[in-house]
């Protein structure tokens, strides 16, 4: 109950932001499409039983995505410059990275975190262990340090 409660205030907040209309219809309109978005996350919950933790508003969000551009921007960069550097800069490798995170929500978000960056593809999930394939040694071994592993569980609600 308490998800359903703050998922309606996330999803209310949004829609406000979005529209900024304050007219009656468009209130309306807002409130009609938060109560079917919750009705379809009911059902689902119904069925699937996977709960949704509610990582989104937490105050550390924000320092994520803004990490996470940082990530992406010097991905990035050095892609870029493997490009230039030719095909003896690449050195494909795929490795297996381990995912603390206790929700598997959180750990799809780790998964996608790792796409999201240039030069780096999640292959497959596998209950706590994260199929990678980096276009470098280097990159490989940068996703094994952990940091971005440690910021998602964090992100969640971990250490």
């Amino acid at each position: 109950m308490k998800n359903l409660f703050g998922l309606t205030l996330i999803l209310a907040s949004f829609w406000l932001i979005n529209s900024g209309y304050f007219k009656p219809f468009f209130l309306i309109c807002g409130t009609v499409s938060v109560i079917i978005t919750l009705y379809f996350v009911i059902r689902m919950t119904k069925h699937d039983g996977e709960q949704f933790p509610l990582i989104m508003p937490t105050l550390r969000l924000p320092g994520y995505l803004l990490w996470m551009m940082g990530q992406i921007i010097k991905s990035n960069i050095e892609v870029t410059k493997l490009i230039w550097q030719g095909d003896k800069a690449i050195s494909p490798t795929i490795v297996t990275v381990k995912a603390t995170q206790k929700s598997e929500v959180a750990r799809v978000l780790y998964a996608n975190s790792i796409t999201m960056t240039p030069g780096t593809i999640t292959l497959a999930v596998k209950d706590k262990d994260i199929e990678v394939h980096a276009l470098t040694k280097e990159g490989a071994a940068s996703l094994k340090t952990g940091d971005m592993d440690k910021r998602v569980t964090a992100l969640e609600g971990g250490k």
